[in-house]
């Protein structure tokens, strides 16, 4: 089996490939390194080029008739940048993409992974949530994964391929012995600012406390990303009889099943290093949520497939790569 990644020398594509790899599975990469590392595609068949360049997905299929599957990670992810340029966003996760999907279907490609998010559930009250849960994608971020859903539910119905969407809940960690992780030495999320809060010796903020959790902070499902990178190899080996030709699209959420407050991941990371950390509080910010955390029944059932590692064990493999790319700076 051979499988085309495109974004796979970003975070969550490098560790799929991995996966992939070590599961038998040719890989090959398309990545056009605006945030993946060249590094993270050496030996793996790696394109560079945009989804949409037109001579870098032609070399590739080229290169590669035997395509079986894509898994489609290439995407814009940075919530905040998307509210501030919603026209680049809508055009690197959506245009792109149908012009990416028109080519995989004229090649006859018939098999796709997309890597779609939770943030596209409503996640109103830090309760769980199934497939079936109401959609209410509160960025442009998280609308255009909404799109490319519809697009590709639309698509396979018109039967042009068929498709799985994997919801991921919110991934941290990194490949547990150390071969990929966050490409960037600052990011964004919540461990993030933790541990760059333990970095700076400057406290860290919780924002809100008086969400309708278990003790008021804002809950998440905090997935360790290679738990995610072989729930992407159980979607590729089983795809055939999950997504069929008379039901050709499926949706199936990616997390723990269990929901962790943001106080409880300060307590994780205060586990994990042996040290109190400083926390100060504030009010919510606006576009705020409670969060919710993945019901994983469907993912258990038709991929054989359930978290194995801890939130602890994300917080520790997290910590190891920050330390190892801050010494390769």
């Amino acid at each position: 089996m051979k499988v085309l990644i495109t974004g796979g020398a970003g975070y969550i594509g490098s560790t799929v490939a991995t996966a992939c790899i070590e599961a038998g599975i040719d890989v090959v990469i398309l990545d056009d390194l605006s945030t993946g590392l060249r590094s993270f595609g050496e030996g793996r068949n790696l394109y560079v080029g945009d989804i949409a360049d037109g001579s870098a997905v032609e070399a590739l299929l080229t290169d590669h008739p035997d395509i079986d599957a894509v898994i489609h990670c290439a995407a814009r992810i940075v919530v905040p940048e998307s509210v501030a340029d919603p026209l680049g966003y809508y055009d690197a996760n959506v245009g792109k993409t149908i012009v990416l999907l028109q080519r995989l279907r004229d090649a006859g490609i018939p098999r796709i992974v997309f890597s779609s998010s939770a943030s596209v559930y409503a996640g109103e009250t830090g309760d769980g949530v199934d497939e079936g849960g109401r959609l209410a994608p509160s960025s442009p971020y998280a609308r255009t994964k909404a799109m490319v859903e519809q697009i590709l539910d639309d698509a396979a119905t018109a039967g042009d391929f068929r498709a799985i969407a994997l919801r991921y809940f919110n991934p941290i960690g990194a490949d547990p012995r150390l071969r990929t992780g966050l490409q960037n030495p600052t990011p964004s999320h919540a461990l993030g600012k933790i541990m760059q809060a333990r970095a700076t010796g400057e406290p860290f903020t919780i924002t809100g406390t008086d969400w309708t959790t278990r003790d008021g902070s804002g809950l998440r499902d905090y997935i360790h990303v290679w738990d995610l990178a072989l729930a992407h190899v159980a979607a590729v080996q089983k795809f055939d009889d999950v997504a069929t030709p008379e039901d050709p699209y499926q949706v199936i959420n990616l997390g723990t099943g269990d929901g962790v407050t943001v106080r409880e991941l300060v307590a994780a990371f205060e586990r994990v290093t042996g040290e109190p950390l400083a926390v100060t509080e504030t009010d919510r910010r606006p576009g705020d949520q409670a969060g919710a955390f993945a019901i994983v029944d469907r993912a258990a059932a038709v991929l054989q497939w359930r978290a194995q590692r801890s939130v602890d064990d994300g917080v520790r493999d997290a910590i190891a790569w920050a330390e190892k790319l801050r010494a390769t700076l």
